[in-house]
């Protein structure tokens, strides 16, 4: 009897489910103010988390910058101040577990305790698999997910004690569907993905809904990791679209943000196509980027 009633339960969860969010398409959502909330962002010396660094100064944040190029990071600290934030600078080596612990202490004692963490350092190496190097492999999961699992354990604590906070995780679509000549990075942001999936559930088990998270998926963005990109079907990004599209999807506590948002619908529509139309479509993309592949760098 217990099982019918919970059924019944689901079925109407999920109705309500589909009608809340037909109707948030035509109503605006309320966005909540950062105004004073200390960010930590990390990689945030160029790039994506450059721009996000300038969104959270727009709105008066308290902001505490990571990144491990020192010239690159000071640069975007003396525009946040310009913007009227106070700023705060660390260099780190976000693919090293030890400086990240250190450096979260030092933050804690000279800054506060962190209530948005924006976990955005990454590292690709565009390469066939055997001829991507062995630390190449380790130092993109240690930047792109494990460096996620170090900084989120160190900060957690004075979240969950005041059941507040937001923590976001920035994948790709490549933590969606794959690319050749990227294979350690996709699976690293497949993993990143999953981090942010099973950490959201993990929250509302243990009752702790004060803590949002969301997970950043964009296209190609043009950082300049990944030289001359180009697709048919999709644009290639600039940073500061993107991070237009995560601040407004933190403001929202929106948990998967795609960029484009049409991205949801094609990834949708792709679990229920054959594998040939798959490929046919992966054809017609003609994804395009600068590789090394046989050891010789080639367009691919």
């Amino acid at each position: 009897m217990n099982i019918i009633l919970d059924l019944l339960l689901l079925l109407i969860i999920i109705i309500y489910s589909y009608l809340e969010s037909l109707v948030k398409v035509f109503i605006p959502q309320r966005r909540k103010s950062v105004a004073g909330e200390i960010v930590l962002i990390t990689g945030a010396g160029h790039g994506i988390g450059r721009h996000t660094a300038y969104e959270f100064a727009k709105r008066k944040s308290r902001l505490v910058l990571w990144d491990i190029n020192k010239h690159g990071v000071e640069e975007t600290a003396a525009e946040c101040r310009k913007l009227g934030a106070i700023t705060h600078v660390f260099v780190v080596d976000c693919s090293n577990r030890e400086e990240i612990y250190v450096s979260v202490n030092q933050v804690k004692k000279e800054v506060g305790d962190v209530t948005i963490v924006v976990n955005n350092a990454g590292a690709v190496y565009p390469a066939d698999l055997l001829s991507t190097k062995d630390e190449e492999i380790t130092k993109t999961f240690e930047v792109n997910i494990l460096g996620h699992f170090w900084i989120t354990k160190a900060l957690l604590p004075a979240m969950m004690q005041r059941n507040h906070g937001h923590i976001v995780t920035v994948a790709s679509i490549c933590g969606h569907g794959v690319i050749p000549y990227i294979i350690p990075y996709c699976s690293s942001k497949f993993a990143a993905v999953g981090f942010h999936r099973a950490l959201t559930s993990e929250f509302e088990a243990l009752g702790k809904t004060g803590i949002k998270t969301s997970c950043l998926c964009p296209v190609f963005v043009n950082t300049g990791f990944t030289k001359n990109p180009s697709t048919r079907l999709f644009p290639v990004l600039e940073t500061n679209e993107v991070a237009r599209s995560l601040i407004d999807g933190i403001l929202t506590n929106k948990k998967m943000i795609f960029v484009p948002s049409y991205l949801n619908i094609f990834l949708t529509l792709e679990r229920f196509l054959p594998e040939r139309a798959l490929a046919a479509i992966n054809h017609v993309q003609d994804i395009q980027f600068e590789a090394v592949v046989g050891h010789k760098t080639k367009m691919k």
